[in-house]
């Protein structure tokens, strides 16, 4: 196993759980398990801790099942889609009264980009992208099969391409010729009529595919939803990496609302709700970000941003 890739943000990580409650022991899931380096780093600092790990990649699964052996029963795993689990999870009481923390490192994960026949980077001579290799929709299915009206909508919506009815309409085209079949021949495609000073032409096109296939922002917002409705205890954590603005927004605007001690509507005169809502504190009042260091050693973590809130204090 190559075990050389450090996750983003790992300190940063590490840090955002340091409380009296973790350091005591508890219960701390990761939503988004993927090569495991994370949970190893906080089983590390946290020698009582006990971790859950959440994946819907079996790949993933076995691979840091084998990493995270040595920590014995200090470390489980639970196969699935995180948002469904983890509402399984908080409804077992006695876990529940343990839990101290959520990790969640939203988007596709190394270990599935680095893989080519995943589909995920442009060179791959596959057009997938399912995290979960499980399910039936891929992205061959939508790039070939889906209408102009929702492939502009996947683009304008998960890509924020501004010209996404040229991008959909040049795929219409493409493929009335010839399938498009591979990841390799649509970022050549792409390549060929858009350009882009900073980053890859085809970046946004393949952000936007991957979240239709992964339905990655509905995720995000039931794992948000869940979590809103079944608060966490006093003194655990919740941090969550994001990736790109589309997520960040929404991590960002529930971690505001939950700050909120009113809940009353904008029409309202007076308070009437109790003003007692507030579930905790928003840690940071802005994400935290990658070094340059950071940067230079993992380009990837350039997007990267930290978010992280603690509940039930209250100052």
């Amino acid at each position: 196993m190559d075990i050389s890739h450090i996750p983003v943000l790992l300190n940063q990580v590490v840090e955002s759980f340091q409380t009296p409650p973790i350091q005591k022991g508890g219960v701390l899931i990761d939503c988004t398990l993927g090569f495991g380096g994370h949970s190893e780093a906080l089983l590390r600092a946290y020698p009582k801790l006990e971790i859950i790990g959440i994946d819907q990649d079996k790949n993933a699964i076995t691979f840091a099942s084998e990493r995270l052996r040595g920590f014995g029963k200090r470390f489980s795993y639970q196969f699935g889609r995180y948002s469904e689990v983890l509402r399984q999870l908080l409804e077992n009481v006695e876990l529940y009264k343990n839990l101290v923390g959520i990790l969640a490192d939203i988007g596709v994960s190394s270990l599935q980009f680095d893989d080519r026949s995943r589909g995920f980077c442009f060179d791959s001579e596959t057009l997938d992208m399912r995290m979960n290799q499980e399910q039936i929709l891929n992205a061959k299915e939508i790039v070939n099969h889906y209408t102009s009206n929702q492939l502009e909508q996947i683009f304008r919506d998960f890509g924020e391409i501004r010209e996404y009815k040229k991008l959909a309409r040049l795929i219409i085209e493409s493929r009335k010729i010839e399938k498009i079949t591979s990841s390799k021949a649509l970022s050549s495609l792409i390549s060929k009529h858009f350009k882009h000073p900073k980053i890859h032409p085809a970046t946004q096109a393949f952000q936007a595919l991957r979240i239709a296939v992964n339905d990655e922002l509905g995720e995000l917002k039931r794992l948000l939803e869940n979590i809103r409705s079944c608060p966490l205890q006093k003194g655990a954590r919740l941090s969550i990496i994001s990736f790109h603005s589309l997520e960040d927004r929404l991590v960002k605007t529930a971690f505001k609302e939950w700050e909120r001690k009113c809940i009353c509507g904008s029409g309202v005169m007076r308070c009437v709700c109790g003003n007692n809502h507030q579930k905790g504190r928003n840690l940071y009042k802005k994400p935290l970000c990658a070094s340059k260091e950071e940067i230079n050693a993992n380009p990837r973590s350039r997007s990267a941003k930290l978010r992280s809130f603690e509940f039930g204090s209250v100052e």
